[in-house]
């Protein structure tokens, strides 16, 4: 089972990524309110994502904001990038997401941006595949990078070392 972050331990940033306004018919006319999908992390390995709604705008970003830091995931980074290829899916929405050489930079649309900037990854490439609905695309995101694992969980669950994963090779070497 996966381990319970702390968000208050953190220095947390937040995103706003959608707003939108959804109204409900009722006898007496329309009633309006408002959501908000919203990311927050640490930029060091710290990413999560949630939605809120409510009345006013401030509100339902603040009620996005507390459902997010719930939902908080650790990534595994190697230098600025990521250990390998993964694609994410989450309803309709599927994103690719590739490890990209120092320099590179975030090339990725503004939902998944989002995500991966504020999780602290500084060079990768990503496509969104099927849907473009931000809500879909920001929980493939986060879907493809909490799938994501590295050398040392591949050596603990196939038994053996670290060496042994790349017959001879460290992190280092691969990275260079």
């Amino acid at each position: 089972m996966a381990r319970r972050i702390d968000p208050a331990t953190l220095d947390m940033q937040e995103r706003v990524v959608t707003i939108n306004r959804v109204a409900k018919v009722v006898k007496g006319g329309r009633t309006f309110r408002f959501s908000a999908l919203v990311v927050v992390g640490d930029e060091n390995g710290h990413v999560g994502a949630g939605m809120g709604k409510a009345t006013e705008i401030p509100d339902a970003i603040r009620k996005g904001i507390e459902n997010a830091k719930k939902n908080m995931i650790t990534v595994p980074i190697i230098g600025t990038t990521i250990p390998h290829e993964v694609i994410g899916k989450h309803c309709a929405g599927e994103v690719l997401i590739k490890p990209a050489t120092e320099g590179t930079g975030v090339i990725a649309g503004g939902s998944a941006r989002a995500v991966l900037e504020l999780a602290g990854i500084r060079d990768v490439r990503s496509k969104s595949l099927r849907s473009n609905n931000s809500r879909n695309v920001v929980y493939a995101t986060l879907q493809g990078l909490a799938s994501l694992d590295n050398s040392e969980g591949v050596a603990k669950r196939r038994g053996i070392s670290v060496d042994q994963v790349y017959k001879g090779k460290t992190d280092e070497t691969i990275n260079a």
